[in-house]
């Protein structure tokens, strides 16, 4: 029996393992296969039968496009690791040609698992009056309907293409669905080829208006494009059909000291848009002279060629999605607006200059974060203003205020990160915008990348400049805040803010940031923090204590230093909802250390880390941390992270007796990691569980309850689920 909830069962795993030794590669779990273990969890999300119907289905699309995205950057990365003939281990011992060989028997199974999943949901659906139809079952009304849709909706963007001596064969963009024809015109001896890219911003599917009552019907793009294909090609004769999609290797070089860095991503992101084929995915027609004629046409090995028999473009079929059946979504949730900023009518500066504020987002709204820009922007006493942008959403909020500040006549700096991958081409867009509003705009240093969130505002009040300054785990992207756990602290604590004017020193003027007092920033002392925490723990014996949550666990000098405090006896509890190369209970290595992944309605993205300092967890003697680093070599080598100690005493107990032991206790979305690599979802506790993401939802935080007050945590407990 597994039991997830780690907060209130104080047992530690039993261990299956032993290792020869205990300092060998088998100490390590393989990062690749870790991060397909994480994407077997979606898909078991998208399989549970306990979540929505369409949120199953969402689920399932996402783990289709997680899949895509490994294809494009881990799987080409180590094929290009094969060609260049590198033989070198990884942590784990494997080599790129090993691992892409135990790879490829997960990814089948994977894949496989998506079209079971696929085909069990179109059952559900059908159950609940949500009918895919097929050009056969139109009415006449119907079809008339959706000739008229075509016309003005699809038929423009089509770009046929045709093959033959002629005509050399097309590019074919990376992920896009492309319809592939052999016909024979009249008089014609000869067939010809065409193909029929789908544009990107066509759907992937159609709703039909309601002709039947009570029902919802829809129809898939290849099914339009094969009802109307005699618009485009009269009187021809259908020889072959054949439905593929592409994949491209996404990787990007780009040399840093080029005069013109704007023209070098542009050219780069050109060149991704042309790289190399890695793998073609096929209906299942891979005996045709046709699937044949594309496989040489797109210019890759027949060892490449993936034949599908079902759906080829499941990441595409959100579009399914309707609001018309709620009872299929999970019940719509409006984050909460911190009572704290209420009690002085709106005013943010006011609520910080209290005391600190942790928002929880999606749970807070991620609106407090804009309107403290806004609210700057706006504001005469506030004289400067200086904002990281990693990630933000392309229309952005946050971009508009820091542009509206910049024409009020503020000094506005932003440090636009234009390496975030697959939104390069908006952020050279936002660092436009900007530097046309008059922003200075800056791209960080040199060779490193910088992922750290943190803005600060300088406000003139009487004779002093005060800063108030935001420090996030997350991105500034006002959609991922709907679905993404993350933590907002706004403070205007002295020592921050020093350390905050030598974090932003660093990054626009690569000036080294020395003498931190609170935070600690990546590649210059986060690790060597952590590390001195993890050992400073491990003094204590079975009086230490380690939580710690983040995305994905890597680093190998961190992970070593975990094993030896678990070996001195310190009880360690960690959460990584992806990749985990640490190997719990390890008999004499690992055995007091015990991971969990939490994968649900919202996606976990917050990193904190909680040292029990000799006096257990939780405690008000604790050692509290959160930061925007997740423990892995990039983070902690090649990014500029940050690491802020929490000091005041409402966020310190929110963040460890909230939502640290939430997570911990979490049991309806949690999974516990074995010593084999496997993962096993929780069976205690029967029918009642703790649900995390409910408990969130119910309860309001702590820090910014305002004048309700907060006399205690709130108890970890709800109406479970039954």
């Amino acid at each position: 029996m597994i039991n997830t909830d780690f907060l209130n069962d104080g047992s530690q795993p039993a261990p299956l393992l032993s290792l020869d030794g205990n300092e060998g590669p088998e100490r390590f779990f393989n990062r690749e296969l870790s991060w397909l273990e994480f994407n077997m969890r979606v898909l078991e999300v998208a399989e549970d039968p306990k979540v929505p119907l369409f949120e199953r289905l969402r689920m399932l699309t996402i783990s289709a496009k997680n899949l895509d995205e490994f294809f494009v950057v881990r799987v080409a990365g180590l094929e290009r690791l094969v060609r260049a003939e590198n033989f070198e281990r990884t942590l784990d011992g494997r080599t790129a040609e090993q691992q892409l060989a135990e790879m490829a028997v997960v990814i089948d199974a994977m894949m496989q698992r998506q079209q079971t999943c696929w085909n069990t949901l179109s059952t559900a659906m059908a159950e609940n009056c949500i009918e895919r139809v097929m050009p056969d079952d139109l009415s006449d009304e119907e079809r008339d309907w959706l000739e008229q849709k075509y016309l003005d909706s699809v038929l423009p963007l089509l770009r046929p293409m045709r093959v033959d001596a002629k005509h050399p064969y097309p590019f074919i963009p990376n992920a896009t669905l492309t319809m592939a024809y052999r016909l024979m015109r009249p008089k014609e001896t000869e067939p010809m080829d065409v193909l029929l890219p789908v544009p990107i911003h066509v759907k992937a599917a159609y709703e039909l208006e309601p002709f039947v009552d009570g029902k919802t019907r829809f129809i898939l793009i290849e099914d339009i494009l094969d009802m109307f294909l005699e618009m485009l090609f009269p009187k021809c004769e259908i020889l072959g059909k054949c439905t593929f999609r592409l994949l491209r290797d996404s990787n990007i070089e780009i040399h840093e000291d080029a005069d013109d860095l704007f023209g070098e991503f542009e050219t780069a992101l050109q060149q991704r848009s042309r790289g190399a084929a890695i793998r073609l995915f096929m209906s299942d027609c891979s005996a045709s002279k046709l699937c044949k004629a594309i496989q040489i046409g797109c210019d890759i090995d027949k060892d490449d060629v993936v034949t599908v028999s079902g759906i080829l473009n499941l990441a595409d079929y959100t579009d399914i999605i309707t609001k018309r059946h709620p009872d299929l979504l999970w019940p719509e949730y409006r984050p909460r607006q911190p009572e704290r900023v209420r009690d002085f009518g709106g005013d943010i500066f006011a609520a910080i200059r209290q005391k600190d504020m942790l928002l929880h987002h999606p749970y807070e709204s991620f609106d407090i974060v804009i309107d403290f820009l806004r609210q700057a922007a706006r504001d005469p006493y506030v004289l400067a203003i200086k904002q990281t942008v990693y990630r933000t959403s392309f229309e952005s909020p946050i971009v508009e205020a820091l542009i509206e500040a910049a024409r009020a006549g503020k000094n506005v700096t932003a440090m636009v990160e234009l390496r975030a991958r697959f939104d390069e081409a908006a952020n050279i867009r936002q660092s436009q915008l900007l530097e046309q509003a008059g922003v200075q705009v800056v791209y960080g240093v040199p060779h490193l990348k910088t992922h750290a969130k943190a803005s600060t505002v300088l406000r003139q009040e009487g004779d002093d400049l005060i800063a108030y300054n935001h420090i996030g785990t997350g991105n500034y992207h006002p959609l991922n805040a709907k679905i993404y756990t993350d933590l907002s602290l706004f403070t205007c604590s002295k020592s921050i803010a020093r350390d905050a004017t030598k974090f932003f020193n660093y990054v626009s003027g690569g000036i080294d940031p020395r003498g931190l007092e609170n935070l600690a920033i990546a590649p210059n002392t986060l690790k060597s923090k952590l590390i001195r925490r993890i050992e400073r723990e491990a003094t204590f014996g079975a009086e230490g204590q380690i939580w710690a949550k983040m995305n994905s666990l890597v680093e190998d000098q961190i992970i070593d230093a975990l094993y030896a405090a678990s070996q001195a006896g310190v009880k360690i509890d960690l959460v990584v909802r992806g990749i985990c190369a640490l190997r719990p209970g390890i008999k004499g290595l690992s055995e007091n250390i015990r991971v969990k992944s939490i994968v649900g309605r919202y996606l976990e993205h917050a990193r904190i880390v909680c040292f029990g300092n000799g006096f257990g967890l939780p405690s008000a003697k604790a050692r509290v941390f959160m930061t925007s680093a997740d423990w892995m070599y990039r983070n902690m080598d090649k990014r500029i992270e940050t690491m802020a100690e929490i000091t005041n005493k409402t966020v310190h107990a929110q963040i460890m007796s909230q939502i640290m032991a939430a997570n911990l206790a979490d049991q309806s979305n949690s999974w516990v990691l074995q010593a084999d690599g496997t993962y096993l979802k929780n069976t205690a506790g029967g029918k009642r569980q703790f649900d995390c993401h409910r408990f969130f939802m119910e309860h309001p935080s702590l820090s910014g309850r305002g004048s309700v007050g907060a006399k205690d945590v709130p108890e970890l407990a709800h109406d479970y689920d039954s």
